[in-house]
């Protein structure tokens, strides 16, 4: 088996850690390791930074001093595993706001606002790239797959990770995590400790 460069965006906002999604994410990352795979890991809720409030900021100011690194890591990664909880039917705010600061200009596009503007599809500055989405969630998955659509979900892998080049771009839907229980833990320790090992 090839080996890949993954890295995990853990974009639950609570830094104390500790929640389903960061045991999850660390199942993942031991079946990476075990199987030989290089992984980095950027917290979102451990880094500092400003949410955008303008276009001319998104295009013209820098980026934030404390984001660089995970800028670095997203270039150097050939897969990229995102998790999150679901809150309000999407990602959490903080990690919405991580995305918006990344995914600048020079970076998730190549070209000029002129270029971009003409023809923003054939700019996608991460091509090259797959990812999987992990999202924890209180309903039960196929509520939220097939009664909603998984709307959130689909914005994240249309409309933001499939808009600068990443694909494919496959996702996992934990739900009912309240009803779970050490048994129901467990069996996704090992489902994602799996996707770990083949860097799904």
């Amino acid at each position: 088996m090839e080996r890949r460069r993954i890295l995990i965006l853990q974009g639950h906002p609570d830094p104390q850690g500790g929640r389903l999604g960061h045991t999850l994410a660390q199942a993942y990352a031991e079946g990476a390791l075990a199987a030989g795979h290089e992984v980095r890991t950027v917290t979102v809720a451990r880094l500092d930074f400003p949410l955008l409030r303008s276009q001319h900021d998104w295009e013209h100011t820098p980026l934030p001093a404390g984001l660089k690194g995970a800028q670095d890591d997203i270039a150097w990664a050939q897969h990229l595993v995102i998790f999150f909880p679901l809150w309000l039917g999407d990602m959490p705010a903080l990690f919405k706001g991580f995305l918006e600061q990344v995914a600048r200009p020079g970076f998730a596009f190549t070209g000029d606002a002129a270029e971009r503007a003409s023809n923003p599809f054939i700019h996608k500055g991460l091509k090259g790239r797959s990812a999987r989405i992990v999202v924890t969630m209180g309903m039960p998955a196929w509520v939220y797959r097939w009664v909603f659509r998984a709307r959130g979900v689909g914005l994240l892998k249309r409309n933001i990770l499939g808009f600068v080049g990443v694909s494919p771009v496959r996702d996992t839907l934990v739900g009912g995590v309240e009803k779970l229980g050490a048994a129901g833990v467990r069996l996704w320790q090992d489902r994602l400790h799996a996707l770990g090992a083949r860097a799904g």
